[in-house]
């Protein structure tokens, strides 16, 4: 598939990551297939353990093997497989097309570096600069992200700065080399809801400015509704619902999702017991047969128990991967 003919930037199908252990094989990532566009922000939803971030990971080859193993399925970034890459290639794509903002910026800044000195290397990594131009480069892109009386910022330790202006500064890293796509993986969980707020308002504006397209990893539907343009709901390592993100919130089709937006706190529940999701997660290497999520599903059906369910199209993009979306699932 030619990606920059129609707009697709990345083309994931069929995503398989394997972790090797003594005696068992955990599937972490089991059959992912998803697709991002061009200056198009995707947030993939799940739970913690479900393989978000394994996904991102694996696209970018920073997956320690052994034990993980990328077991099958194609990549395709702007035409070419990622999955085939070999470790220069992929350095030569790392921060310059394709760039990560970790969730905690204090275990991803150098603790005896200076924010500008961090700053500097990631633009150097990939363009020979000047020392003054390097400088210039470093005080705009603080500046771009929100960091005042950036020229002084820049001899300034991680310890020094905020945990929202860390973050802000791991996003300026982030965009040094204007790459063509950011993957966020739960940048905002450690902060307060107003510094969140601030961050998510940000990577809005840096979309639109800098025409990047963005993967949002984030277990926070709070967060999907704020910034999504489409939404790829996680569940054990699988994609059982994919759609428009105005669509996943008013029509939610997989009994998972819309678990997961009846426990979601809002004005109008303001008092009352929010819904509870009986059961776990059930373990990588330990899945259920058929459909992973029918332990917990309480409109499971015999073929739940035995068969894999494949998506069904309900057209508009909207897919769920469940016989009985059909049904009237509104006691939740």
């Amino acid at each position: 598939m030619d990606a920059d003919n129609n707009g697709l930037l990345l083309d994931v199908q069929d995503l398989r990551v394997y972790f090797q252990g003594d005696n068992t094989v955990s599937r972490a990532v089991d059959g992912v297939s998803f697709q991002i566009r061009r200056q198009e922000t995707v947030c993939i939803v799940g739970e913690s353990g479900c393989g978000k971030t394994v996904t991102a990971l694996a696209l970018l080859g920073l997956l320690p093997s052994p034990p993980a193993e990328v077991a099958g399925g194609q990549a395709l970034f702007s035409g070419r497989d990622l999955l085939t890459l070999g470790e220069s290639a992929l350095q030569a794509i790392r921060g310059r097309k394709i760039a990560m903002v970790f969730q905690e910026p204090m275990s991803s800044l150098n603790p005896v570096f200076t924010i500008g000195n961090q700053i500097q290397e990631a633009i150097q990594i990939h363009n020979h600069r000047t020392p003054a131009d390097l400088q210039d480069r470093s005080i705009q892109l603080l500046t771009d992200v929100g960091i005042r009386d950036a020229h002084r910022r820049l001899g300034d330790y991680p310890h020094q700065l905020s945990g929202g202006q860390r973050q802000r500064v791991m996003i300026a890293m982030a965009l040094a080399c204007e790459p063509d796509l950011v993957i966020a993986d739960e940048p905002t969980t450690a902060l307060d809801v107003t510094v969140q707020s601030r961050i998510l308002g940000l990577l809005r504006g840096l979309k639109e400015s800098h025409h990047m397209a963005i993967q949002y990893i984030t277990h926070d539907l709070g967060v999907v509704s704020a910034i999504a343009d489409r939404v790829y709901v996680m569940y054990a390592g699988m994609v059982v619902e994919e759609a428009a993100a105005q669509v996943l919130f008013s029509q939610p089709g997989h009994p998972y999702t819309q678990a997961l937006l009846a426990a979601l706190p809002t004005r109008e529940k303001r008092g009352q017991r929010l819904y509870n999701i009986s059961g776990n997660v059930p373990h990588p290497a330990y899945k259920p047969a058929g459909c992973p999520f029918h332990p917990r599903c309480r409109y499971r059906i015999a073929s739940c128990e035995t068969d894999l369910p494949g998506m069904r199209d309900f057209g508009n993009g909207h897919l769920a991967r469940c016989p009985v979306v059909d049904y009237p699932l509104k006691d939740i």
